[in-house]
């Protein structure tokens, strides 16, 4: 056994060591270039990254048609002057964004009181009274009295049966499983942690401080962690690159970083330990190696990208995983906390469903042209998959979760 495998052994508490898979391997000799290419391709197979990527292709439609080489020097003159008008917008631009991001701050503030009343809904902080309970319906979902009785008998059945419950059971863990971008990151073993989470929190920075946001997830007393508080810091910047102004969109995401978990004893659910026989290709002898390996989890969201950019990818991928997981972050900052009763309802994810219609329709055309292509592509093979390129339980987290969470059907 290597001395890493044992390390990794040792560093492995007994009690995580439960469900030990094992899986068969062969040494390559494999060296660490091929396998950042496979990665590459993988994550290339993303369609949340290919979003992200083409985002940022959508103004580079088009091509040069030569025109400029031919006009004259004094025109050229001129062009540049436009150019440096240009540059100038980009500058105006970028305050205009960090003025949103200011009145941003100042709204917050404003939504907050009402984000704590629900929270102490949530968490039987605070019984509403009947006045805020009443909620008139829309004139089509106006019922007859005797369906009105009959539901009314039906709730107080349902009531006498179970007991009394306490605020509003598993509310976020609800909205979760009811989106699509976050439930494709839950894996089974997250749902029982996930019913202790009483409240989200969107903090910015103070003023006078670079532009960022914090996500902060507030949790119950629970046996899984110690934690109270797990928080998602994005930093981001607004301002034109001297280097290359005219990529200015808008404020762009710099890092972001997590923060550790204090997981109790034996409930890590971010790690697995497998065992692996691997067989010499010379000698022919097998031996079995126990190590620890990152587990898909939601909770790897807690765990920034950039830790292991440098490792795994170039500085394009690098940002392409970066804009994958910030898409999930701003998801949340911008959809979720705000309407978290419309999602947990169903209510938004039906209007969400309504904003995309046609261009869902658009998509599936898309995809058949794809797949019609792939069949007419002589070095089209199906029986290889992606997923033969490499192990996703090999991928440091969170790119694990990042790909995971696209590959549901």
């Amino acid at each position: 056994m290597s001395s890493s495998s044992s390390k990794d052994q040792a560093e492995m508490d007994p009690a995580d060591m439960e469900d030990v898979e094992e899986v068969e391997e062969e040494e390559t000799g494999e060296d660490e270039d091929t396998k950042a290419r496979q990665l590459t391709v993988q994550m290339m197979q993303n369609p949340q990254i290919l979003a992200a990527l083409q985002e940022r292709l959508d103004g580079l439609n088009g091509s040069p048609s030569g025109y400029m080489e031919s006009l004259p020097k004094v025109v050229k003159r001129r062009v540049n002057a436009l150019k440096n008008l240009q540059v100038k917008c980009a500058h105006i631009e970028a305050k205009f964004y960090e003025e949103v991001h200011e009145l941003e701050r100042k709204y917050a503030a404003l939504y907050q009181p009402l984000f704590d009343k629900r929270s102490d809904i949530v968490r039987a902080a605070y019984e509403p009274t009947d006045e805020e309970c009443e909620w008139k319906a829309d004139e089509e979902e106006e019922l007859t009295e005797e369906m009105k009785e009959k539901a009314k008998l039906e709730e107080e059945k349902k009531d006498e049966e179970k007991e009394d419950p306490k605020g509003i059971p598993e509310f976020w863990l609800t909205v979760f499983k009811n989106v699509d971008l976050l439930s494709d990151m839950l894996q089974e073993h997250d749902e029982p942690i996930l019913t202790h989470l009483q409240d989200i929190k969107v903090k910015f920075s103070d003023p006078g401080q670079p532009m960022s946001f914090s996500l902060e997830f507030y949790f119950e007393p629970n046996e899984f962690f110690t934690n109270t508080v797990l928080t998602k810091t994005y930093k981001m910047r607004s301002e034109p690159d001297e280097s290359d102004p005219f990529s200015f969109d808008g404020p762009e995401i710099m890092s972001c970083t997590g923060c550790p978990i204090d997981w109790t004893k034996g409930k890590n659910v971010t790690l697995k330990t497998i065992k692996k026989k691997q067989k010499h290709k010379g000698r022919g002898t097998v031996r079995t190696v126990t190590k620890t390996v990152p587990n898909d989890s939601f909770f790897n969201f807690f765990s920034p990208p950039e830790v292991f950019f440098s490792i795994c990818f170039q500085d394009e991928d690098s940002e392409a995983i970066l804009a994958a997981d910030f898409e999930i972050g701003h998801f949340i900052r911008e959809r979720i906390v705000p309407r978290a009763i419309l999602y947990f309802t169903g209510e938004a994810i039906e209007d969400d469903d309504d904003d995309y219609d046609e261009e869902g329709e658009e998509a599936d055309d898309e995809e058949g042209e794809e797949e019609a292509d792939e069949e007419n592509d002589p070095d089209y093979d199906p029986k290889v998959s992606t997923e033969d390129v490499c192990c996703p339980e090999d991928l440091p987290p969170p790119f694990s979760t990042l790909w995971t969470r696209t590959r549901a059907p």
